[in-house]
């Protein structure tokens, strides 16, 4: 089970502060696309997500995208916001997550992985070794495939919670850190395979 449990749960991505990075050692993230970053299938940027982008960037914290998706999906929106990407990427096989943590420049232990999906994401950080930062979904998901993989993702989940797992941008009660993943606990925050191809 420990294969596919998270580090901690954000309710969206811009409840991942800069002072949570900086607090656990994280200097680079790998970031997912749908249904973290962006609603499936879109290429449409919220506000909210651009500004969180652009809070990043100024904090230092250096940014990669790594999707499973095709090229034709991912190069258009990598371009949108700027930022390097590997596409097809096969999580959750570890090796897109290596290539994107090598052309970041930054050893594992300073790099964490952002996305929506257990049995791609977290399974895929847990077996590269770094830490998991998983988002609630966007948007509900329409693909049958994905849906199941939802109902699958409950126990492990309920698990999760059970345990006393970290959750993020709900109420402070909800957001208790029970046991940090790196260095000493501290309090929740209030609010809640091939290189990376270059953008031109």
């Amino acid at each position: 089970m420990r294969l596919f449990s998270p580090t901690a749960i954000f309710r969206r991505v811009t409840n991942i502060t800069p002072e949570y990075l900086h607090g656990h050692g994280i200097r680079a993230l790998i970031l997912d696309v749908d249904n973290t970053l962006t609603e499936h299938g879109s290429q449409e940027l919220l506000p909210e997500v651009a500004a969180w982008l652009q809070r990043m960037r100024a904090e230092g914290i250096r940014l990669v995208i790594a999707s499973n998706n095709m090229p034709k999906r991912v190069a258009p929106f990598a371009r949108r916001v700027g930022l390097d990407y590997l596409a097809f990427c096969c999580k959750p096989s570890p090796l897109g997550l290596y290539r994107a943590r090598r052309a970041m420049g930054v050893p594992r232990s300073a790099v964490a992985l952002v996305g929506d999906q257990i049995f791609t994401d977290a399974l895929g950080a847990n077996l590269y070794g770094i830490p998991i930062l998983l988002v609630q979904p966007m948007r509900q998901d329409t693909k049958p495939t994905i849906r199941l993989k939802r109902m699958l993702e409950k126990p492990i989940l309920a698990r999760y919670d059970k345990k006393g797992g970290l959750r993020y941008g709900w109420d402070a009660g909800q957001a208790q850190e029970i046991c940090a993943p790196r260095g000493e606990p501290e309090p929740a925050p209030n609010a809640k395979a091939a290189r990376p191809e270059r953008r031109p």
